[in-house]
């Protein structure tokens, strides 16, 4: 099997093994298995594939599961007319071209034995260990009978844990449903249908995720053909049509190869012609096609350090295409893809798309996980030690259950997902519209680690991936060091701190401690309903989702808000004497003058203040660094000697800026009053994205206590900011 290839008969520097006859290996299976001296000649062809990968490979494990399989499905055929053994033997086939190791072929030939024969799971185990009787399990179906309309995301609930705890066993079932979606045509159409859809929606996007391009491609083309006949057969046409189009991806090649060549770098260039999908994709986008669009040049090499040789020497003797390159060895792709991408112009200004990777690279391109081989083992088991050794290398998490050491962080969030979705229609669309977020990224925590994301998430979605529920209590979050909205939207590289109103962890920002008791927050704390709206990943929609039909009091969305809500005044139990003091002239010593701090900047001792003398005789007194004392200099206004009197007492407003969240107010008036400070008048804006903008104007027995009284405020969980005021000043 090969994805290079658009059509049989495209162009290509590289000659690929011969696709075996499945009608042949029909044959050959019904005449039963050979003697024990040899192997039958149905598995003897995938036996010869499975050497060319690994030649040292005892086969002795994958002649008795042919045995086992042969027998068991003798007399069952297809709705093609074929003897059933086919399809396990071609789906083993699809994994050992691929270069799958012994295990997961033993697997793949018996995958359908317990469910379509009388073979069982503990026969299974018995004769061929516990690794391959797990795989043989995770890809089993459950029964309709017992799960009705259920059956089949319950299935794939299932399976998808199974992979969770081992790859390999979305690997079979990749390959399973490849070789059913090339024998799709004996289906009715609408069953066509409704499994191409199934395989667009979640295995082609599995296929992506776990690497596996080659499965990938072949099963994208096969659900195009399905669901767009029409777009199909255009694509078709236009390949047929331009048969000719690797002459000038030819002669760049052969230029490339040159190069490489007088530049002292071993390198294998290929062609490597789009299948049907990528044709469509492309010409949608650039409309007309050119030769160089059909196809994109492959370079191999065996070091990384040779990638960027190649590179260097490509862009020295060709002209480059600047915005088409990308480096995926320096960060690779989520699913494993590691390339150099750059893009050449070739003869007659026809541009050339280059992929750049070593020989491992490609394989790992092409078989993603299956190329990891077994993930419990540094080096595969050979022989009779194979059965034996996997169990003991198994490892297992801290709960005791095994766990695959090579599960991508996209499928450990949604193991975690899917526990809180019993429902199977619930989660048969959560699925759908996880898989269907194709890229991924990543973004780090506050204490340093790595959090992987789907491309798009916001500050909601790394909430729940790092908190799970604790989540229900963030407040806000610091994206690269400045204050966002948690509907802020991430980008790949961010740093994201977390606001929690918790007393123990306060999030990510140590000044989130102090505030009122604990399980006081607790029971009241939780997301907005707006959160929603913000939330990308399922896990994120399900927690909302949960707590706000566990608390439908708390999570009624409030009612209109005025523009700006003000409460009542309450005045001052304190005097409020003005301490500020003009020294006059004395011919003027006996003039009535009175004095005003101002709004603008509220100076309170010690402040450095200056005086001018406004409307009325009355003399304003500003810090020196408020705007408005520039204003009154520049208008030659000459200011009034002013100083601090013996009264202690001062009159101050402050803002306060926070996140909006249940008792905030009463935990800040609470604050103020525990510093024995009083409220002369307050008034709270209406939340802007979360935010909340509280404005007090407060008065001090002691100035000294300012410093003590804004520390105070700034400890209340939520609080991220308290200022004095600065409004813009009134001159007169």
């Amino acid at each position: 099997m090969s994805a290079e290839a658009a059509n049989p008969g495209a162009h290509s520097r590289r000659r690929g093994r011969p696709r075996i006859d499945l009608r042949r290996l029909g044959r050959a299976a019904l005449l039963g298995p050979a003697g024990r001296d040899r192997l039958p000649d149905a598995i003897g062809h995938v036996a010869d594939v499975h050497r060319a990968h690994h030649p040292d490979a005892d086969l002795t494990l994958l002649h008795r599961a042919y045995v086992l399989a042969e027998s068991s499905h003798r007399g069952q055929f297809r709705k093609s007319g074929e003897p059933y053994i086919t399809h396990p033997l071609a789906v083993t086939l699809i994994l050992a071209e691929l270069g799958a190791e012994t295990t997961t072929l033993t697997a793949s030939l018996l995958h359908d034995t317990v469910e379509d024969t009388e073979v069982t799971l503990d026969q299974v185990r018995r004769e061929f260990g516990t690794e391959v009787g797990y795989l043989v399990d995770g890809v089993t179906k459950l029964e309709k009978v017992d799960y009705g309309a259920a059956a089949e995301p319950e299935t794939f609930r299932k399976m998808l844990v199974a992979t969770g705890n081992d790859v390999r066993v979305m690997s079979i079932k990749l390959a399973d449903r490849l070789h059913n979606m090339r024998t799709l045509g004996v289906m009715r159409p609408e069953k066509q249908v409704r499994i191409a859809k199934v395989t667009q929606d979640v295995l082609i996007p599995l296929a992506e995720r776990l690497g596996v391009q080659a499965l990938k491609t072949e099963l994208e083309d096969l659900v195009f053909a399905i669901l767009e006949p029409e777009e199909y057969e255009r694509t078709r046409a236009l390949i047929a049509e331009n048969t000719a189009a690797g002459v000038d991806l030819d002669t760049t090649a052969d230029r490339i190869s040159a190069v490489l060549k007088d530049a002292g770098i071993t390198a294998e260039v290929r062609i490597r012609p789009r299948h049907f999908v990528s044709v469509h994709r492309v010409s949608t986008k650039r409309g007309r096609l050119r030769g160089t669009d059909f196809g994109r040049l492959l370079i191999l090499v065996a070091e990384d350090a040779d990638c960027y040789a190649v590179l260097g020497e490509l862009h020295t003797c060709f002209t480059p295409v600047v915005s088409e390159f990308k480096d995926f060895i320096a960060a690779p792709k989520f699913n494993l893809y590691q390339s150099l991408h750059t893009a050449v112009t070739g003869p007659h200004g026809a541009v050339a798309e280059v992929l750049i990777r070593t020989h491992q690279m490609h394989r790992v391109a092409e078989a993603g996980v299956i190329a990891l081989g077994n993930p419990y083992a540094s080096a595969e088991p050979t022989g009779t030690e194979q059965t034996a050794t996997a169990t003991a290398a198994e490892p297992y998490d801290v709960d005791g259950d095994r766990v695959d050491p090579t599960r991508p962080g996209w499928l450990s969030r949604l193991l975690q997902w899917q526990q809180a979705t019993p429902d199977p229609d619930a989660f048969w669309t959560s699925l759908r519209a996880d898989l269907a977020q194709d890229r991924e990224i990543t973004v780090f925590r506050a204490d340093g680690r790595m959090l992987g994301l789907p491309a798009g998430a916001t500050c909601v979605d790394a909430a729940y991936a790092q908190y799970g529920e604790r989540a229900h209590s963030c407040i806000g979050a610091r994206v690269n060091g400045r204050l966002a909205a948690l509907g802020t939207v991430l980008k790949d590289g961010d740093t994201v701190h977390l606001l929690r109103a918790d007393d123990d962890a306060g999030g990510d920002d140590p000044r989130a401690a102090g505030g009122p008791p604990k399980a006081t927050q607790e029971a009241v704390s939780g997301p907005a309903p707006d959160w929603l709206d913000h939330a990308r990943t399922p896990a994120a929609r399900i927690a909302i989702t949960a707590w706000l039909q566990a608390h439908p009091d708390l999570a009624q969305p409030p009612a209109a808000a005025p523009r700006r809500a003000a409460l009542t005044p309450v005045a001052a139990d304190r005097p409020t004497t003005v301490s500020a003091v003009v020294d006059l002239p004395d011919a003027d010593a006996d003039a009535d003058v009175t004095v005003r701090l101002a709004g603008c900047c509220t100076p309170v001792p010690p402040d450095a203040v200056t005086g001018f003398s406004v409307r009325g005789g009355v003399v304003t007194v500003h810090r020196d660094q408020c705007a408005a004392v520039s204003r009154m200099r520049s208008l030659d206004r000459a200011p009034v000697p002013v100083r601090w009197g013996a009264e202690a007492g001062c009159r101050v407003t402050l803002v306060a800026e926070s996140f909006g969240r249940p008792r905030l107010l009463a935990d800040l008036t609470e604050a103020i009053a525990t510093e024995g400070a009083a409220i002369v008048a307050a008034t709270v804006e209406p939340p802007s994205q979360q935010r909340v903008r509280h404005t007090y104007t407060l008065q001090l027995p002691d100035a000294a206590g300012l410093p003590a009284l804004m520390r105070a405020m700034r400890d209340v969980p939520g609080v991220y900011d308290v200022s004095r005021t600065q409004h813009p000043a009134v001159t007169g």
